[in-house]
């Protein structure tokens, strides 16, 4: 895929995320569970697309965990009484602590690598 169809396919995946959290903003659960299937699809196949690419790879893994943990609290105050945060969290977390990696771990080597 060249760069220029990856960036249009990255802004349509905005799109996909943007409609899923208007349909939980305006409590259409059946619109929102269905929204998440395309919008955590979407966000997987350009993880993979960017594997090639250390700072992409590490950016995309911490969208899908952050994305997944978004999906997940929206199925929890869905139908859960909002009981599924902590799991959200989870997500959320491992999210940031791709890019910690990424930040703190891989980047500097790069870096020195360049030298």
């Amino acid at each position: 895929m060249s760069e220029i169809k990856l960036r249009e396919y990255e802004n349509f995946h905005i799109v996909l995320w943007l409609l899923k959290d208007t349909c939980w903003l305006m409590e259409w659960r059946l619109e929102g569970i269905f929204m998440i299937v395309p919008t955590i699809a979407a966000a997987f196949h350009i993880t993979w697309l960017g594997r090639k690419n250390t700072a992409n790879l590490f950016h995309n893994l911490a969208v899908s965990s952050w994305i997944c943990g978004n999906a997940v609290w929206m199925i929890g105050e869905f139908f859960f009484n909002d009981s599924f945060r902590s799991f959200a969290k989870v997500f959320f977390s491992i999210g940031v602590v791709f890019l910690a990696v990424y930040y703190f771990g891989v980047l500097p080597k790069e870096k020195r690598a360049r030298r």
